[in-house]
């Protein structure tokens, strides 16, 4: 045999080994990709996105399309290293370290249903978002997610529990049933008027010192909140709070006469709150790809994502800059019209 015979030998030899070690390799990492996009106020699976029951609704037209990203791996499911080398050579793929989307203090399913927790309560938030900026009222609850094991409010206080007042003052929000416990003494008692099934009671809870020395009862609350008409958001598979600012457009588009979108394949992501503000998600370069794939031409974008949008924008799709839900209405009324700014992330 001669020497350039054997030297394809040995290096095809070498080249099949390490493909098959590649193969076989598991490493801890994840791959995130451009994930699915979804119309909210068009429909999945046959049925709308959006439905809402109970109050006049318009017709609209265009897409507002929420965007997501998929992932491959985890710690129960370890992707191989051949599949992380191609996600490090393809520019719309991320390869990160699996950390970094499962800490190690939680499970893969921990995180899963996290994500379904967050989903639902994005849901929430889009609607009361919606609800505020159409000035239409509604009603906000603290509610008991749960209590510290040990802790006084443990036994005392249930999952559940809708509390009206603290100390008789009414509880509004949550930072304020938290701000009238803070202010105790340790050791001092503190009454919590709830609802508990049709009944209403008072609970009374001695207070203990907590972390940093804040007064503390040991539980977990949340906001919830009571509409004037029901609103129901279907969109499958998908966990995460990003989809908030596309929910609550597509709320608003359905709530009121004339389209918001002018007929245009607007994408956009964000988390959102009951106030309207927007939030920052991770994963904006796959997210931007999945949505000029799906057509998008505009895309909005949180605020404090811009910096990261601006260098993997891909082309033919423009950034609009979303730091509240009024500023992204505002928005898509300029694009729609022609008329007034659009801010830009570039600036």
């Amino acid at each position: 045999m001669s020497r350039r015979a054997l030297t394809l030998l040995v290096a095809g030899f070498l080249v099949l080994s390490l493909g098959i070690v590649g193969a076989l390799m598991k490493v801890p990492y994840v791959v995130l990709s451009p994930g699915p996009t979804e119309n909210t106020i068009g429909d999945v699976d046959k049925k709308p996105v959006i439905t809402i029951s109970g109050r006049q609704t318009y017709p609209t037209s265009g897409a507002l399309s929420l965007v997501t990203v998929a992932y491959q791996g985890g710690p129960s499911s370890r992707i191989d290293l051949l599949t992380a080398l191609r996600g490090w050579i393809d520019p719309s793929v991320a390869v990160v370290p699996e950390e970094t989307i499962f800490p190690d203090t939680r499970s893969q399913k921990e995180v899963e249903r996290e994500n379904s927790v967050e989903m639902t309560n994005s849901q929430d938030f889009a609607t009361a978002a919606a609800l505020t900026e159409l000035k239409i009222p509604y009603e906000t609850v603290v509610s008991v997610v749960s209590t510290d094991k040990g802790k006084p409010a443990d036994g005392k206080l249930l999952k559940g529990d809708e509390v009206n007042a603290v100390n008789g003052k009414r509880a509004a929000d949550v930072e304020g049933v938290a701000a009238a416990v803070k202010a105790l003494k340790p050791g001092d008692s503190v009454t919590f008027n709830v609802t508990r099934g049709k009944g209403r009671l008072d609970v009374t809870v001695p207070t203990v010192g907590g972390a940093g020395g804040k007064t503390v009862v040991g539980m977990v609350m949340q906001e919830k909140y009571k509409f004037p008409f029901d609103v129901d958001i279907n969109v499958g598979d998908v966990g995460g709070p990003s989809a908030g600012l596309m929910f609550s457009l597509g709320i608003l588009d359905k709530l009121t006469p004339g389209e918001l979108t002018g007929g245009k394949h607007i994408a956009g992501t964000g988390t959102i709150d009951q106030k309207g503000t927007v939030g920052p998600i991770g994963g904006i370069a796959q997210k931007m790809v999945g949505a000029r794939k799906s057509g998008a031409t505009v895309f909005l974008t949180p605020a404090d994502n811009c910096a990261e949008a601006v260098k993997a924008v891909p082309e033919g799709l423009r950034l609009v800059k979303a730091e509240t839900l009024h500023g992204a209405v505002l928005a898509l009324d300029a694009l729609r019209t022609g008329k007034g700014a659009v801010q830009s992330c570039a600036g």
